[in-house]
Order: structure tokens, then C-alpha cells, then sequence
């Protein structure tokens, strides 16, 4: 990962709601708040585990009936506990989803009923599994590896969208490639020519897209923690992840 991605500190009240705290919070409070939390907080995250479960070497079919068993019981587990004191969400999805395949998992199959779904059909996951399977060759690694891809994608999907509200998008598209690396010889002269744009203004958008591309992705990570020291961790642990080493 380029370190054009390191985010900024992170503001003091960048806890106070975040999915992670929301579902804690909610299980004394708004039962539709609750709902909401925990689909926004697994539905984010359901592909890394199917990675996961399909490195374990488990067909895509039961790959996919797997995640939602593992979900629905996940679900069923955050109502009664305080997920809060679990520490950083990546972590404590690894090590309960390690649990859940090291159990009877077949009978919790059978079991499960909390009404969670795949926010992605099959045939959708099993298309994403294959296009990333690359290097990583062990379950862990492709969990991690998808996680953090998936925190920079829910970044870079909100990035667009301020793009388009703000009649950006055109620009956008012209910069989005060098949001984590330079322009090479003559691509500012080329985006110049396509956007009527002076090449001095562009490297300036360009920097504030990249600033506002670094914020998105620490608001990103800071929905998965619970203070500033476990955020500067899943940090650094981005950093490693997505320059081939492993958390």
C-alpha cells in the first residue's frame, strides 16, 4: 500500500457511534437500530469470511451456506454480549469464525434462523473468489487480504458518490487511478486535454482527493474499533496486509 493511504489522526469523536458500538449499544435500546447495525457491520464484511471458509478447502455451495450459518449465529451472540470489549472487529470475527468451523457446524446450520442473508448471491461471491485467489494460500491470509480490500472499496465507493453529488464525477473518474500512485510522463497533459483543466489545477485535486480518500478509509477502520489506539493498530495492520505481509 502506498503511503499516500496513512491516514490522519483521528478525531476525538470518532467513536461515538460506529457500527461496532451501535450493536453494543442498541441491545438495550431501539431493536430496529439493533437490525440495522448488524447488517450494516456483517453484510460490509461477509466476503472475507467466505474467502476464508473457501480456503479451508469447502465447496463454493457449502461455502456459501457456511457464511450464513456463521452470521446468523454471530448475530444471535452479539445480542447478549458486549462485542465492545472484544477489542478491533477484525479480530474478533477471525477468531469466532475459526470457533464456529472448529465446532459442529452442521448442526448450527441446521439451527440458524436469526434471518441473516448474503448481501451477494452465490454465483456474485464465487466470481469475487476467483478473480482475488492470486497468492494467498492460506485461509487466514485471504480473510485478511479481503478485509482490508474491502475496507478501501467502501472507501473509495463513498469518495465517488461525493464526486457525483458535487458534479465532480468526471474529474473523479480522470483521477482515480493515481489515487495510490503517481501520474507517469505526459498523463497530466493528457487529462488536461480530455477535461480542459490546467495541469497545475489537477495536481492540486488530485492532492485533495487523495486527503479525502485517506479520511474515508480511516472513518472505514474506525467503524471496527472502539478507541484511538486500536484504530493506529488496524492502521498499520492495513498498511502490512496490503503490502504482502500478514498481521
Amino acid at each position: 500500500m502506498d503511503t499516500q493511504l496513512q491516514p490522519e489522526p483521528a478525531r476525538p469523536d470518532a467513536f461515538a457511534q460506529t457500527r461496532w458500538s451501535l450493536v453494543a449499544a442498541a441491545r438495550d435500546g431501539d431493536a430496529e437500530i439493533a437490525r440495522h447495525s448488524l447488517w450494516s457491520l456483517c453484510s460490509a464484511y461477509w466476503y472475507p469470511v467466505y474467502a476464508y471458509i473457501r480456503r479451508c478447502g469447502h465447496s463454493a455451495d457449502l461455502a456459501y451456506d457456511l457464511a450464513e450459518s456463521f452470521f446468523s449465529d454471530l448475530a444471535q451472540d452479539l445480542r447478549v454480549s458486549d462485542p465492545r470489549s472484544q477489542g478491533r472487529f477484525r479480530s474478533y470475527l477471525l477468531s469466532r469464525l475459526s470457533q464456529f468451523l472448529a465446532a459442529d457446524w452442521r448442526q448450527e446450520s441446521r439451527d440458524a434462523g436469526s434471518g441473516m442473508s448474503a448481501p451477494l448471491s452465490r454465483a456474485e461471491l464465487e466470481a469475487r473468489h476467483r478473480q482475488e485467489r492470486l497468492a494467498e494460500t492460506t485461509p487466514e491470509r485471504a480473510f485478511q487480504r479481503s478485509f482490508a480490500m474491502e475496507v478501501l472499496s467502501q472507501a473509495l465507493r463513498r469518495l465517488r458518490l461525493e464526486a457525483e453529488q458535487s458534479g465532480r464525477l468526471a474529474l473523479f473518474e480522470q483521477l482515480e487511478a493515481y489515487l495510490t500512485r503517481e501520474p507517469e510522463a505526459g498523463q497530466y497533459q493528457a487529462m488536461e486535454q480530455a477535461l480542459g483543466i490546467r495541469a497545475l489545477a489537477l495536481v492540486v485535486s488530485l492532492k485533495r482527493l487523495r486527503q479525502r480518500f485517506r479520511e474515508l478509509v480511516d472513518e472505514e477502520l474506525a467503524q471496527t474499533v472502539s478507541n484511538a489506539p486500536e484504530l493506529t493498530r488496524e492502521r498499520a495492520a492495513l498498511l502490512v496486509i496490503l503490502g504482502g505481509g500478514h498481521d
